[in-house]
Order: structure tokens, then sequence, then C-alpha cells
């Protein structure tokens, strides 16, 4: 079965971004990284809007900032899990709040992960490589359709 290579990264930060660019360009995964500025956009991106006919493959694993302009990563995260078609699509926080509150209500809300943001660039990419080294070859995804059958 051929793996979904994309990487969606939600951040609003263009520091950030470039530097999430960077350190996968840097690393040795091999991924296509999708950018979505706003938790609107991601939204859109991920469940489809009215002016797209149809919509993107999902991505192998989302990267979500918590502090997004329009619509906030808590918001984002409670919307994907309430679809079915992305109820179940990895989604790692990767944001710089090291508050116990954020990290409580994020895991409630169904996230997979949460990463904080590492400042000095070397280790940033170390974990960027780890993460996309994870999601995308070790982690088997479940299957595409759902399996019926007794939890």
């Amino acid at each position: 079965m051929k793996r979904n290579r994309t990487i969606l990264l939600v951040e609003d930060n263009p520091d950030d971004v470039a530097l999430a660019l960077r350190a996968f360009h840097k690393s040795s995964v091999k991924t296509r990284l999708v950018v979505a500025r706003d938790g609107v956009e991601a939204l859109e991106y991920l469940l489809g809007d009215a002016r797209r006919a149809t919509v993107p493959e999902l991505p192998a694993v989302v990267l979500l900032d918590l502090k997004l302009p329009k619509i906030n990563g808590f918001e984002v995260l409670k919307r994907l899990r309430r679809e079915t078609r992305t109820a179940r699509l990895p989604v790692v926080v990767l944001t710089s709040s090291r508050e116990d509150r954020d990290l409580d209500r994020i895991y409630r809300l169904g996230a997979n992960s949460y990463i904080c943001k590492p400042v000095d660039f070397d280790r940033f990419q170390t974990v960027v490589g780890t993460l996309g080294n994870y999601w995308l070859d070790v982690n088997e995804p479940p299957p595409s359709s759902s399996v019926k059958g007794d939890l």
C-alpha cells in the first residue's frame, strides 16, 4: 500500500513556517508540506469548501498550532474529531504553549501528541525529523475505509 507523504502544517507565524520548511528540507524526511495559515484555511483544506469541487486526500498527519487567527487550534481539533472523514486523522499539536490547561484540554479533545516547539533550530530539526519518520514511516495508519466489528 502506498502511503500518503503529505503533512499539513497549520501555522500563522511566517518565521515558524519558514523554520519548519527549512527543517523538513534539511531532515531525511521526504514529504510534501502543505501550509494552512489559519484555522479556517485548515478546515477548508481538510473538510472542503464551496470553491473546490473535490477534497484532497487527507494528509498523513496534521501539525497544528494552538494560537491561530480566525479559528484557534482547539476549535479546529474539535471540528476535525466531529467529522467522520477526519475523526481518526493524526493531529500533533506543535505549539509554544507550555500551559498545563492547554495540554489537558487538547488531549481531551483528541490530539494524538503535544509537542512544545523547540527554540533552537538544531533541536527543532531533530523533532521535525522524528515526527516525520514516525508518522510517515513507522506508524500504521487506520484502513481508509472503516472496518466494522466489535471494539
